[in-house]
């Protein structure tokens, strides 16, 4: 049996999925209105997610969750992030993860 086709075939479904994933994760951060003020590759009113990528590493993770539901100042200039308390925990560690998948 040849292998070579299943091979290519459970490979094109593992990267199809991955984006489809990161699609969703973006669909969530419009709906929370975090691309109001982010954007992937430039900055808005708030850093570039690509910027903030750069800077942090998943050992940052649970930090950056905690300030995309509460907020958060003076890290990249002095207009502060405002809270949002509609996301849940669950969401914010989804969005930092693609945000971090970024890079």
């Amino acid at each position: 049996m040849n292998l070579i086709p299943l091979f290519l075939l459970a490979t094109a479904s593992l990267l199809s999925a991955g984006t489809a994933q990161a699609a969703d994760e973006e669909a969530l951060a419009k709906a929370k209105n975090c691309l109001a003020c982010h954007a992937i590759d430039k900055k808005v009113v708030g850093p570039s997610y690509k910027d903030v990528a750069k800077k942090y590493t998943a050992k940052d993770e649970a930090m950056l969750a905690e300030k995309v539901i509460k907020g958060g100042k003076g890290v990249w200039g002095p207009v502060p992030m405002p809270a949002n308390p509609s996301v849940t925990p669950d969401e914010a560690n989804k969005l930092v993860k693609w945000i971090l998948s970024l890079k």
